[in-house]
């Protein structure tokens, strides 16, 4: 049950007021699946010349996945997507981080989703 509230919290900080000035905005899903899970993650980020790079980790306590792209400044897709593929169970923090021009953090977003177990047995 705290699971369940504290996901809906950070569902609720992470989902952005309108026009709220922010540098990026960060959409996975699904919030919930079953083992094993392909995730979907988007990543919006508006053209600004400092943009850099844009990592996305994938972090449960037994598993870590990431990738990270280069950007182009203003010229820099403003959408970027990124999939993880057969997640095992459990309940994953997905990041995205927004590096600057000296390689410096710009702004990190944070969104929780949880893998469950199929039930398979062994599948």
């Amino acid at each position: 049950m705290k699971a369940r509230a504290f996901l809906l919290g950070i569902l609720m900080l992470t989902t952005p007021p309108a026009n709220a000035g922010e540098r990026m905005t960060l959409n996975v899903s699904p919030a919930v699946s079953f083992a094993p899970a392909n995730l979907i993650v988007r990543a919006t980020i508006p053209s600004d010349p400092e943009n850099r790079a844009v990592e996305v980790v994938a972090e449960s306590a037994e598993f870590y996945r990431s990738s990270m792209i280069q950007l182009e400044g203003d010229k820099a897709a403003r959408t970027n997507m990124f999939e993880f593929r057969s997640l095992p169970p459990g309940t994953y923090e997905v990041r995205a981080n927004l590096f600057g021009s000296g390689n410096e953090p710009r702004e990190t977003l944070r969104q929780q989703v949880n893998v469950i177990a199929s039930g398979s047995g062994g599948r």
